[in-house]
């Protein structure tokens, strides 16, 4: 083995982990959301039906195969309450959900930059799960009611956010995130006579730290 030789396979070992970091990344984050409201209009009055704003929490494994494109499959758990109000009169029953999606990733900057914007899309599917405690009367029972129910719904996922790279194999990144499903209409269940109907926003900004790997 020649000297030029040795010399490029020591560059290529000393070349492969910092090559291999760049492709996968896997990380979780934290950060709170919010929902958008829809109406429940039946005989007895009309009702502002919603989620809560509250904690949420997200897991990611991604793959940057290009310079500029990637994708990653993301779990994203929120908490807050099923809710629904009408005048002075509010009922509300514990909720959590989940979701599972793939998005596909346009970077703006290439995978070896120091700092890299992104924009996200993708879909997949919601979990809407009514965790509280039922009880014999609810308030604006004859408008709709909060049910210990779960719920599948299809999901389009659609978000921003920027990747900071602080050193070969750890990143930190900021981004929001909007979450759109039809209204989950067992868990917040009109009331005979009752319509509801729409999708639902959740826009939900999270901060996370990424394994580069």
């Amino acid at each position: 083995m020649n000297s030029i030789t040795r010399s490029l396979l020591a560059l290529a070992i000393v070349a492969t982990p910092a090559a291999l970091a760049q492709k996968w990344e896997f990380g979780g984050g934290a950060g709170g959301g919010f929902y958008t409201s829809q109406d429940i209009s039946a005989p007895a009055g009309t009702a502002v039906a919603k989620f809560s704003s509250n904690i949420a929490a997200a897991a990611w494994i991604g793959n940057n195969n290009g310079t500029l494109f990637g994708g990653e499959l993301r779990y994203d758990w929120q908490k807050g309450d099923a809710e629904l109000k009408s005048g002075g009169t509010k009922a509300n029953f514990s909720a959590v959900t989940h979701s599972l999606h793939y998005d596909f990733l346009l970077h703006f900057a290439p995978r070896d930059s120091a700092v890299r914007p992104f924009v996200a899309a993708g879909g997949g599917f919601k979990l809407y799960q009514g965790t509280g405690e039922e009880v014999v009367f609810q308030p604006l029972n004859r408008i709709g009611l909060l049910t210990k129910t779960t719920e599948i719904k299809p999901l389009v996922s659609l978000g921003a956010g920027i990747k900071f790279k602080i050193s070969p194999g750890l990143g930190l990144r900021a981004e929001i995130h909007d979450f759109l499903s039809p209204f989950p209409d067992q868990v917040i269940a009109p009331a005979a006579g009752a319509k509801v109907g729409g999708w639902v926003h959740d826009f939900v900004v999270t901060f996370g730290l990424s394994i580069l790997f």
